[in-house]
């Protein structure tokens, strides 16, 4: 009976590679036909920020160069129990700077949560909201394609989230490619296809109609992830806009990278309790694939789980037991297949840094510690199924001040 049961669970598993792997191809191509409009909406721009002296002025010098009618936005950052000068800065910039101190319910989600209450009981009201971080710096167009969208009909929108550091170090450089991989070959592929989106911390849009009729309710370590399982629960999917860039500031250090993924992987196990069955049941009622593919989303972090204890099993067997003792997926496939999957992942990759122009020499060499990269995400994930419990926010310190004429001169060299 085991042994059904683990063939049962790699046949799983490969089903949902091979899903995954298929959906993405439709990522290659790129839609070129994108209605223009002309500003109608209001935006009300939020920056979460906790001490972040050091890079919220590029932002705030960024937010006043937005090729946008001026008096058709307005920027709030929430000084997130900060103990630096990040509100005097924002002050200095014309903007408004929203102090909150709350060391009882400390994270982004907590603190966006605050202040749309606040916004909502502000004399001018807004036709949507824009999610940033204060380390972003976002494409003068950002607010227009927001206003393209809306126009067009979607009422929540992620943003194409680039990599404003990729060469600082080879861990800025796996960020850099795992995100322009997902990017082309997982949001754009979704677009595609008319699926929904998934929301990636910042670079968002919310229809503020929207906030208000489902409030915001995401606190998880996860709000992202969190928030996009609710609309789609309730119907309403994510659109993706490739041409809204924002850059977004990736850690120096495997350290500081692997205490960021540990939090995300924490918030994921949450997201994954609460929301895959109730999709995955939704989707089999409604026979919704948007749903299905959601709630397969929301499992992947259990996919990996189960990756890693079939494999550690698998050695365990084979070099103290002198097994294998028990059948494995090899068995009932041709010896290629392996070799053609492994070979197929790797040229993806590839093929999403030419497909996105990538040019820079370094990230194209970084591929030979990628690997590294990628199989950390095992031990990280093990680590966060056993304190997944944990609700404290670790924070990310940034530091990396860069212009937008910087970043756009070196993807241009």
């Amino acid at each position: 009976m085991l042994d059904k049961w683990l063939v049962a669970v790699q046949f799983l598993l490969a089903a949902v590679g091979v899903y995954q792997f298929a959906l993405s191809l439709a990522g290659i191509y790129k839609k070129k036909n994108h209605k223009q409009y002309k500003p109608e909406k209001t935006f009300a721009v939020l920056v979460a920020a906790h001490n972040e002296e050091a890079v919220i002025g590029a932002l705030m010098e960024n937010l006043k160069e937005l090729e946008y009618p001026k008096e058709m936005y307005d920027v709030f950052v929430i000084c997130d129990n900060c103990s630096d000068g990040t509100a005097d800065i924002v002050r200095s910039h014309g903007w408004n700077a929203c102090e909150r101190h709350n060391l009882n319910q400390r994270g982004k989600g907590f603190a966006i949560e605050w202040m749309l209450k606040k916004l909502w009981e502000m004399p001018r009201q807004y036709d949507a909201v824009i999610m940033l971080d204060a380390d972003n710096l976002t494409s003068p167009d950002f607010l227009s394609e927001m206003n393209n969208d809306l126009c067009s009909g979607a009422r929540v929108i992620q943003g194409y989230i680039d990599t404003k550091n990729p060469e600082d170090s080879w861990i800025t450089s796996a960020y850099g490619v795992t995100y322009w991989y997902c990017n082309r070959l997982w949001q754009n592929s979704r677009s595609n296809m008319n699926m929904a989106n998934f929301l990636g911390g910042t670079g968002m849009c919310f229809e503020s109609k929207l906030l208000k009729e489902m409030g915001w309710g995401a606190t998880s370590l996860v709000e992202d992830l969190e928030f996009t399982a609710r609309c789609v629960k309730n119907g309403v999917y994510p659109a993706f806009n490739y041409r809204a860039r924002v850059f977004d500031e990736k850690p120096l250090t495997f350290k500081a990278s692997a205490r960021q993924r540990l939090r995300w992987m924490q918030g994921h196990f949450t997201v994954a309790r609460r929301y895959f069955f109730p999709l995955l049941w939704q989707s089999i009622k409604e026979r919704n694939l948007i749903k299905f593919d959601m709630a397969l989303y929301s499992v992947t972090v259990y996919t990996v789980l189960l990756t890693l204890l079939l494999t550690v099993f698998m050695w365990v067997d084979t070099v103290m037991f002198n097994g294998p003792n028990f059948p494995t997926l090899f068995e009932y496939l041709p010896m290629w297949v392996p070799i053609v999957s492994v070979a197929a992942t790797c040229v993806a990759f590839v093929l999403a840094l030419v497909l996105e122009g990538v040019r820079s020499w370094k990230v194209y060499l970084s591929l030979v510690t990628f690997p590294i990269y990628l199989l950390s995400w095992y031990p990280i994930t093990f680590w966060a199924f056993f304190t997944q419990n944990n609700k404290v926010w670790s924070h990310t310190k940034h530091t990396r001040v860069v212009r937008l004429d910087e970043v756009q001169g070196k993807q241009a060299s």
